[in-house]
């Protein structure tokens, strides 16, 4: 226990010490989720951009019709005089639509070819039909309960893409760092074991990354007024099964890799296809299967997953047995190949 506490402090001294790159694991998500709060605001976003294109002075104006729709919650209007400039901006998906005040029927053009531009195609149909003729069509339902902002769908995936750049990186540099300079080397010929050394540095990785998120979670819920649904007990040991395994991913890079180039493109080989498919940024509902298959792979998939159940939905532990036995299993294989490469020395 002396030589894996000598280890884990040793380690966490050289993380904390560098107070910049420890200032900027906590900054750089804070800043991620204040420029999302700006720009999703709780309010609700409005979406689709419309240019009203002002008609001539001698055209006839209907008052109504424009402030029946630039007073809908989902459209945003822009006055607009150039109509060629107007369709420049809408062919390049600055504008989702636009509309020729005057005289009905109303003119307006959309880009085909970008999805707002037909959502609010369908909103603007929907506004300037009479409610009468569309109840004899359709019978409208909703839903009573508390909504899910983007903002709030979004805070579990920094969390989560935080966490994996700290694990694999953290990880990664500095076990190679060590063998190109020839600490692991020195390290060998001490009594310290393979074992001792590997778990040292997964669990002052595990503290340090732990610690970085409380702060930046308690800091983002204060600011922007996060509720978690579930417990935060579950919370945090969700977050550290997820943390370990996706460490224990990092430490098969770092087992044999003698180089930091090589390592640093083999960890962004990993990190990039787990950034855009673990649904960190956006859903993969109506992506082709495969696509969701291969997600599914991902460690960074069931951390984001998990998180997102315990913070929106109020999930128990219970309920994310998948996610656990799944993770579980990765740290189990991960620490096993890392742990069999591992390698002291260069040659």
């Amino acid at each position: 226990m002396n030589r894996f506490w000598s280890i884990f402090i040793a380690r966490n001294k050289e993380y904390y010490r560098d107070r910049a790159s420890f200032g900027w694991n906590i900054l750089f998500p804070f800043l991620i989720i204040l420029g999302f709060a700006i720009i999703f605001q709780r309010g609700g976003q409005r979406p689709f951009k419309v240019g009203i294109l002002t008609p001539e002075p001698s055209a006839i104006i209907e008052e109504n019709i424009q402030s029946a729709i630039c007073s809908h919650d989902l459209f945003h209007c822009f006055s607009l005089t150039d109509k060629l400039s107007a369709i420049e901006k809408l062919n390049h998906h600055q504008l989702d639509m636009i509309i020729q005040n005057g005289r009905p029927p109303l003119k307006y053009w959309i880009n085909t070819y970008s999805p707002n531009g037909i959502l609010s195609e369908g909103l603007l149909v929907n506004i300037l039909t009479p409610t009468e003729e569309i109840s004899e069509r359709l019978k409208r339902q909703t839903i009573q309960s508390r909504p899910v902002y983007y903002i709030e769908w979004l805070f579990p995936g920094i969390i989560s893409m935080g966490m994996m750049f700290s694990s694999l990186f953290g990880i990664g540099f500095s076990i190679v760092r060590y063998r190109q300079n020839g600490v692991l080397k020195r390290l060998k010929a001490t009594p310290l074991t393979a074992f001792e050394y590997l778990c040292a540095q997964i669990l002052s990785r595990l503290f340090l990354i732990v610690l970085t998120n409380v702060i930046l979670y308690t800091g983002c819920s204060w600011l922007f007024d996060f509720h978690c649904k579930g417990s935060f007990l579950s919370l945090l040991l969700f977050f550290i099964v997820g943390t370990v395994a996706v460490i224990s991913l990092g430490l098969i890079i770092a087992a044999r890799i003698q180089t930091e180039e090589l390592a640093h493109g083999l960890l962004n080989l990993i990190t990039w296809p787990m950034m855009f498919l673990s649904e960190v940024w956006f859903s993969l509902e109506g992506a082709p299967e495969w696509v969701q298959h291969c997600a599914n792979v991902l460690p960074l998939t069931h951390v984001t997953r998990g998180l997102r159940m315990i913070m929106n939905d109020g999930a128990h532990l219970s309920d994310l047995g998948i996610e656990f036995l799944f993770l579980s299993g990765m740290i189990v294989v991960f620490l096993s190949i890392g742990s069999f490469l591992f390698k002291w020395t260069r040659d």
